[in-house]
């Protein structure tokens, strides 16, 4: 039952990492720096530190009562995720949400699933469960390749259509790659983050909630970074004033939910994983990864990013999601034979 529990909330927190950069395609009157610098402020400010004093007692005593190298590495895989964050909202800018989300979520999970079990579980690899794992990572790259294909097939056909500048498509992949590598750090700091959650449970604090002193620091380092960011680009560009302009619109409302969505849906992922058992970072990041992808080509789809660009296109899209979903699909089921 604990298990079946922590696949759904899994599936919740990818559903919600699919969508939390929603607002980043939606803004009217602000330009991305306002919406990403917001949007981090408010989910550096909203959740972690909260959620960690309210539900761990002492929290500093849990932080010394922990080797330091562990917590710098947890703080410096924040960073790396924050960097990723960055080229992350670049993506689906330049991409749109259904593309952009599929293409990260793939690159993310090769390198933030199986690259940490080639790491710190290598006698895995080669079991059962380590074969079905490698031969999940061939199909997944069919299944990237096949939506590279129809991203650029939509670009070529809006492009005639609208015409649309080109060379979008090549940038794109090119912060999906940087976005992907860094991006995954989140998991490794989760994994790495384990004495941190152990010392969590010696303190009788509740088993759902001994991973919210990981995402504290995890979270503060990934979302200065993006803050950062995001006011130093408003300064740039001289578009701080945006800010200011109508009252509580669309923008600030988008803000809100990104603030609440992009670090809510990695902490009820923690909170599922933790739920499925010891090889719950292996098996809940991929599952995680598909609900992000269907949730976000689903948003996709429905905002009109593939309206009038043609029915082969979104055919080769389609195989391509039902490719990854296979192989996503794969990758739980390896690391559930590994768990058993």
């Amino acid at each position: 039952m604990a298990f079946l529990v922590g696949v759904l909330l899994v599936a919740l927190g990818g559903i919600l990492e699919g969508l939390f950069s929603i607002p980043v395609t939606k803004v009217k009157t602000w330009e991305f720096e306002n919406i990403w610098g917001v949007g981090s402020l408010l989910a550096l400010l909203l959740l972690p530190w909260p959620l960690s004093y309210f539900f761990v007692e002492d929290l500093s005593q849990l932080y010394t009562s922990v080797p330091n190298s562990i917590l710098i590495s947890v703080v410096l895989c924040g960073f790396a995720w924050g960097i990723g964050g960055i080229y992350w909202g670049r993506v689906i800018a330049t991409l749109g949400m259904a593309l952009g989300v599929s293409i990260l979520m793939g690159l993310i999970n090769v390198f933030g699933s199986i690259v940490p079990l080639s790491v710190f579980e290598p006698n895995k690899i080669f079991t059962l469960g380590g074969g079905i794992l490698i031969l999940a990572v061939l199909i997944m790259i069919v299944g990237i390749i096949i939506i590279s294909i129809a991203g650029k097939k939509k670009e070529q056909a809006l492009g005639k259509r609208e015409n649309k500048k080109t060379g979008t498509f090549r940038l794109g992949l090119i912060f999906c790659l940087i976005s992907g590598i860094l991006s995954s750090a989140v998991n490794f700091a989760f994994i790495i983050g384990t004495p941190i959650t152990e010392e969590a449970s010696k303190m009788q604090v509740q088993d759902y909630a001994t991973s919210f002193a990981i995402w504290s620091l995890v979270f503060t380092a990934n979302f200065s970074i993006n803050v950062i960011y995001g006011f130093y680009m408003m300064l740039k560009n001289d578009t701080l004033k945006n800010l200011s302009k109508g009252s509580f619109t669309r923008e600030w409302i988008g803000a809100i939910f990104m603030g609440l969505a992009w670090p809510g849906g990695i902490i009820i992922y923690g909170i599922g994983a933790n739920a499925m058992g010891p090889y719950g970072a292996y098996a809940g990041f991929p599952m995680m990864i598909l609900a992000s992808i269907l949730a976000g080509n689903l948003a996709g789809a429905l905002g009109g990013e593939w309206k009038n660009s043609g029915v082969a296109p979104r055919r080769i899209m389609i195989t391509g999601i039902l490719v990854l979903c296979l192989a996503f699909s794969l990758l739980g089921y390896s690391t559930y034979v590994m768990n058993g």
